[in-house]
């Protein structure tokens, strides 16, 4: 239809003018109606050739567009991912990760959702997300896990603290210092209490607890303590009114990276996790990388 004659076609298929002309006759005697009028050594299309060529370059057209598909999936640039994190890292540093990781990855999709860990880890298990980040060290059946990140603290205190112009903080400064801790059944609150402990030290409770850390740093922006926040939340900080201060002995918060064991993750899982590891340890000052 396109070459009007045999001679073309031929030319264009890369065969023989006689294979043309008897795969004509055999696509005719399938349909069972005439395809093309012969005159004057052209073919015409009859009607209904016209009608089954529509048909056939819809289809033709549907298996081009199946082909672009699964070449786009395949060099990710097509997809999805539900990725579920904690408050710490899903309120500020995670979207700037997935903003960086879109710009070089076409049209997928990436649906962040914002849970506790201990959420996120049942999520994982029960094959609710693809990719669940915790702020736990945690081996839990039913999940594949690997660290993401190892962050440290670092002491969070107002400009005008007897303590910010130090260039680094050690446990002997926070004696008698009202502090603002995690709630007690927060594991980096025995972490830091056994610190503490192990260096003698005792803090004046403040009268807040809380279990976000970007809240934690409000907090004492407000006046109601100091307090050992994670690297992640300091970076995230936008105020100018707290200066955070390297910690020693290092007291670390880890990150995990978890997946459901009895589930194939998508293709995109791997790069992306990835991209968020290298993107924090870019971001973050090289001496609170543990």
């Amino acid at each position: 239809m396109l070459c009007q004659t045999v001679t073309r076609a031929a030319d264009m298929l890369f065969i023989s003018q006689p294979a043309v002309t008897r795969l004509l006759a055999d696509l005719e005697e399938s349909a069972g109606f005439p395809l093309f009028e012969r005159a004057r050594g052209r073919l015409h299309p009859t009607a209904e050739a016209q009608l089954l060529y529509e048909e056939v370059n819809r289809s033709l057209i549907g298996v081009e567009r199946i082909a672009r598909m699964a070449h786009a999936i395949k060099t990710q640039q097509r997809g999805a991912l539900h990725v579920a994190a904690p408050p710490s890292i899903a309120l500020s540093f995670l979207p700037r990760a997935i903003a960086g990781f879109l710009k070089g990855h076409g049209e997928i999709k990436i649906m962040l959702g914002v849970y506790d860990s201990r959420t996120i880890v049942d999520m994982v298990i029960g094959q609710r997300c693809d990719v669940g980040i915790v702020n736990l060290s945690i081996s839990n059946t039913g999940t594949h896990g690997d660290t993401l990140l190892s962050a440290a603290h670092v002491c969070a205190v107002p400009t005008g603290h007897r303590l910010a112009g130090r260039e680094e903080v050690v446990p002997a400064d926070i004696e008698g210092e009202l502090f603002i801790s995690h709630p007690n059944n927060i594991a980096t609150r025995l972490l830091i209490d056994g610190m503490f402990a192990a260096h003698g030290v005792k803090y004046q409770p403040a009268q807040v607890e809380v279990q976000v850390s970007a809240a934690m740093c409000s907090l004492v922006a407000a006046g109601q303590g100091i307090a050992l926040v994670d690297a992640i939340t300091a970076m995230e900080y936008k105020g100018s009114d707290l200066r955070f201060i390297p910690f020693e002995p290092a007291v670390p918060l880890e990150f995990s990276v978890l997946t459901p064991l009895q589930h194939t993750p998508p293709k995109l899982v791997d790069p992306f996790i990835a991209h968020v590891r290298s993107f924090a340890i870019a971001e973050l000052d090289p001496r609170l990388v543990l």
